[in-house]
């Protein structure tokens, strides 16, 4: 802090006033804890006398709060008519994987050529 007067809160988030910097320091020393910055752009500055270590803590916690928000994204599994049993669980197994990450899947069966004449072979993949 190289502003002098700081507008300083007491740890209960009770105004103490806007005092010296070094009479600031002073109390915040008397009761074993820190005078942190915590609107650095206010005229004069906000300071606040608390446990910086727990006040690390904690934003580091909310941060980690706020990082959990899944963002949901369609994912896309895509078969043939020929593909074999055991790429199909494979790719069911991904699936499943997916739903549980709350993740949308969507599931597409392509033909291609002489395979379009069988369309119920690709519900036949779907509802198996």
């Amino acid at each position: 802090m190289r502003l002098s007067p700081v507008r300083v809160v007491d740890p209960e988030g009770e105004m103490l006033g806007v005092i010296p910097t070094e009479e600031a320091l002073k109390i915040a020393l008397e009761a074993g804890l820190d005078l942190v910055e915590v609107a650095p752009n206010e005229r004069p500055p906000v300071c606040r006398i608390l446990d910086y270590g727990k006040f690390k803590y904690e934003q580091k916690k909310k941060q980690a709060k706020n990082a959990k928000t899944h963002q949901v994204q369609l994912k896309e599994i895509r078969l043939r008519p020929k593909t074999g049993d055991h790429d199909i669980q494979f790719k069911m197994k991904r699936a499943r994987g997916f739903l549980e990450d709350r993740d949308k899947v969507k599931l597409n069966v392509f033909f291609r050529g002489r395979e379009n004449a069988h369309h119920e072979r690709g519900r036949e993949i779907l509802e198996g």
